[in-house]
């Protein structure tokens, strides 16, 4: 089996990550994309609105529709941080894997990746598969792969702030997201 890995807090999941998790599938013929909700990340705090058990929820309604995509549920069951080095370590002992496991990175975060745990390591265990977040080019010091993904200028955190704001943001998530989102009363969601 051909893997792809897309870490995220997906607080809450968007039409942004499943178009990543597409193109990888699509366009660079990878048969499973797993979605890897993270538990604590190391250099950014998940954001208050959502708990673990509802982005799980979430992550598992965004994708149900496309069977090339699964939930690991991993990090959220490992205590403390949500390392991206064990979480590969651990799904290339779980799966049987043709190849090494594509890992999907948002150019915006090749900042701070130096400052991940065995940063030097993860490319030579795994394909870095660099998504387009920003407009600008950014230049890459790390051995990747371009996905070539459409720029969807969509952001979790933008969506939390649009349902505080009593703005649109409904298309943004999907209609499984918000219609849990809602029922859930999530992110100050009715409190307007």
């Amino acid at each position: 089996m051909k893997l792809a890995v897309l870490g995220g807090s997906f607080n809450p999941p968007h039409i942004g990550h499943l178009a990543l998790a597409d193109e990888a599938v699509l366009s660079l013929g990878y048969d499973r994309v797993l979605f890897v909700p993270a538990r604590v990340r190391p250099l950014k705090d998940i954001s208050p609105g959502a708990d673990d058990k509802d982005r799980i929820a979430m992550t598992a309604l965004a994708i149900e529709s496309n069977r090339a995509f699964g939930l690991e549920t991993c990090e959220m069951e490992r205590e403390g941080p949500s390392f991206t080095w064990d979480t590969l370590l651990f799904l290339a002992q779980k799966y049987p894997l043709e190849g090494k496991i594509g890992f999907i990175l948002g150019d915006d975060l090749i900042e701070s990746f130096p400052r991940w745990r065995n940063y030097r390591d993860i490319p030579r265990a795994a394909d870095l598969i660099l998504a387009r977040r920003t407009a600008e080019p950014v230049e890459v010091p790390f051995p990747h792969i371009p996905l070539g993904n459409p720029l969807v200028p969509i952001s979790s955190s933008d969506i939390r702030e649009r349902i505080r704001a009593g703005r649109a943001w409904r298309y943004l998530a999907g209609e499984r997201v918000s219609e849990y989102i809602i029922r859930e009363k999530l992110y100050g969601y009715g409190a307007i």
